[in-house]
């Protein structure tokens, strides 16, 4: 009698756990016809993915997260929400993306996506190699493995159509071009800039290709930001006056325009495809350029430290206190936007590109 009924209260507990689990899917997806949100990429959109790897590019201490909830550092490089986590919000899949990595995944975490992005990854496999981070190719051998996870959720009939119609995210390139390119010797003495444009763009054509043949059909692929006005980036090459570097933005320029080629020309060739490039250049080049009409008052430093020099280590709670009200700040450190900077953005390119979200 005693095993009868502690049987019958697991299968109670497991009875009501599915049911949370349906509620809280059904809460969500109520709202959107978009199933899930899968996410690749760098650290803009690593929710602490680094957490669980080797790495030196961290942030899982304080002061990052000190405006998320219970002020908890996840590994978010940020204070507080990420791109895909407010995209996410928006779109009514649920509030935060979760790491697919070091964290305990619940039935609902798989169902509506999660994210494989790594803070110091790039197309060019040389960008995460340099920083140990999680390769765009490692991220898609994670995708296989959530796939694997959401048949056994889903079965196979649902989980397949969850793949194909959810919402795909890639935000990478900038540290490509930043770091791997402009900052590190190996590459420019490799290659002159559009040999290099070429190269990293082909990188991201066959990472596309292959997540398309794993089932991925709406994609949106986030063009590089104007990071010659970076804090970072003013900081290292933009003089005694810290200005913004013009040959690294028309370097980003040039980058964009050959990856929305390639893009459009992906749309063409792979069936029933719908790749979108997102242009975010314009838009946080105006925030940086007329930051009054935004409700910033600085946008050639952090808010952490002194705003010059301080990302990941030393960005922390031992050797850097952080800005008196980040609401005025772009940038949280030198080189990752605040989260009211990241929703501002987020909301323009929604409205921009409403079509692809809706």
């Amino acid at each position: 009698m005693k095993g009868a009924r502690t049987t019958s209260i697991s299968i109670c507990c497991m009875l009501i756990l599915l049911l949370e689990n349906s509620q809280a899917e059904t809460k969500w997806q109520n709202k959107t016809r978009t199933p899930a949100i899968i996410v690749f990429g760098d650290s803009i959109v690593d929710p602490g993915n680094n957490n669980a790897i080797v790495t030196m590019v961290k942030c899982n201490f304080a002061p990052y997260g000190k405006d998320f909830p219970r002020g908890q550092a996840t590994g978010r490089f940020s204070n507080g929400k990420i791109p895909s986590d407010i995209m996410a919000s928006n779109l009514g899949i649920k509030q935060y993306v979760p790491a697919y990595l070091g964290t305990e995944l619940s039935a609902f975490d798989i169902l509506t996506g999660v994210s494989f992005a790594s803070g110091g990854s790039g197309y060019d496999p040389l960008t995460s190699e340099l920083v140990q981070a999680i390769s765009m190719t490692q991220q898609l051998n994670l995708f296989k493995e959530y796939k694997q996870k959401l048949k056994e959720i889903a079965g196979e009939k649902r989980a397949n159509a969850i793949i194909s119609k959810s919402l795909y995210s890639v935000i990478t390139g900038t540290d490509d071009l930043a770091n791997t390119y402009f900052s590190t010797p190996v590459r420019s003495v490799e290659y002159d800039l559009p040999s290099y444009i070429k190269f990293v763009v082909q990188c991201a054509s066959s990472f596309l290709q292959e997540l398309y043949h794993l089932g991925a059909r709406k994609v949106a692929v986030t063009g590089v930001s104007p990071i010659g006005c970076l804090p970072s980036q003013r900081s290292l090459a933009g003089g005694i006056e810290r200005e913004c570097v013009t040959r690294y933005n028309e370097a980003v320029l040039m980058f964009n325009s050959v990856l929305a080629k390639e893009i459009q020309r992906l749309n063409y060739t792979l069936p029933g495809s719908e790749f979108l490039f997102v242009d975010m250049y314009d838009i946080f080049l105006d925030m940086i350029q007329h930051p009054n009409a935004y409700g910033f008052e600085e946008v050639a430093k952090g808010c952490c430290g002194t705003g010059i020099f301080e990302v990941t280590k030393t960005c922390n709670r031992f050797t850097a206190g952080v800005c008196e009200d980040v609401s005025k700040y772009l940038f949280w450190d030198v080189y990752h936007p605040t989260e009211r900077g990241y929703k501002i953005m987020i909301q323009k390119l929604q409205t921009k590109y409403s079509p692809f979200f809706n």
